[in-house]
């Protein structure tokens, strides 16, 4: 019976050791400990961050990479998952993904439920038109017009302020936005010029849209993270890295090739946010 009891105390013991080590993993996200580092990205804008099968392209993708490389997470692994923008603040909230590169405009009622460190990117709020419409030339132009962007999104907000007089339009992603401007059930798309670069740039769309190309707001890029994440400090070692060597220049020429995009005098950013 005693010999009994010893073996059922080591056994749980040894369960209670397997737990600790799994729960680990978690707990040491961001030092290359764990088996994956799961980063949120958007899966639906080209030149930033889309999916094709298996394969993850754009400028967020390759930040997030070299980023989680400098962290000690390798490419295989990373795990990708999508992060629509009314979506990132709770899957952070709830532990789903470890970071979010996604287009992810830092501001201060988003810091009230999440972390960011960065920026990597500074883009600015444009207008994307179809490729004859001379009648759209900057915000001001919109009054009466019917304007598309996606929900939770910074630029529906700044528009809705900005522009009482427009008629606006709210979609799940620009992709839905670009089939309303091309049968012309709207009359532009607003979001940061940089996506709206890539979006025209794809083939599918080539010719037949244009970026207004004067931008009215700034949009620092950062990277999302649970507020009691501690790697914020290496996490903004990373991207002044990936600016000094270079590297970020390389992965924004590669990904707004073609497009005629020239970002602001802003970029690369120097100044990074506080972390706390």
């Amino acid at each position: 019976m005693r010999k009994n009891r010893f073996g059922a105390i080591a056994a749980m013991a040894a369960v209670a050791a397997l737990t600790l080590t799994a729960c680990g993993g978690s707990d040491n996200a961001g030092d290359g400990e764990g088996d994956k580092v799961r980063i949120g990205i958007k899966f639906d804008q080209p030149g930033l961050g889309f999916q094709d099968g298996s394969t993850y392209t754009g400028f967020d993708v390759d930040v997030a990479k070299y980023v989680a490389n400098e962290l000690g997470y390798t490419e295989d692994k990373i795990e990708f998952v999508s992060a629509p923008s009314a979506n990132r603040e709770t899957l952070l909230e709830t532990n789903q993904v470890d970071m979010i590169f996604a287009t992810y405009t830092i501001n201060d009622k988003r810091k009230e439920r999440v972390g960011f460190a960065g920026p990597y990117f500074i883009a600015g709020q444009d207008l994307l038109v179809r490729a004859d419409d001379s009648s759209i030339t900057g915000k001001e132009s919109l009054d009466g017009k019917k304007l598309c962007s996606v929900t939770g999104s910074t630029s529906a907000e700044n528009v809705k302020k900005d522009v009482p007089g427009v008629s606006l339009v709210e979609q799940q992603g620009y992709a839905d936005c670009l089939g309303l401007l091309e049968t012309g059930s709207i009359d532009a798309i607003t979001t940061d010029d940089i996506i709206l670069a890539g979006l025209a740039a794809t083939s599918a769309n080539k010719g037949k849209f244009k970026v207004v190309g004067k931008p009215f707001s700034e949009e620092p890029y950062g990277v999302g993270l649970n507020k009691t994440n501690d790697k914020c400090e290496k996490i903004n070692t990373a991207i002044k890295k990936m600016i000094d060597s270079g590297e970020w220049q390389k992965a924004l020429d590669k990904n707004t090739e073609g497009t005629g995009y020239k970002p602001s005098a802003l970029n690369p950013p120097t100044k990074f946010e506080a972390c706390s």
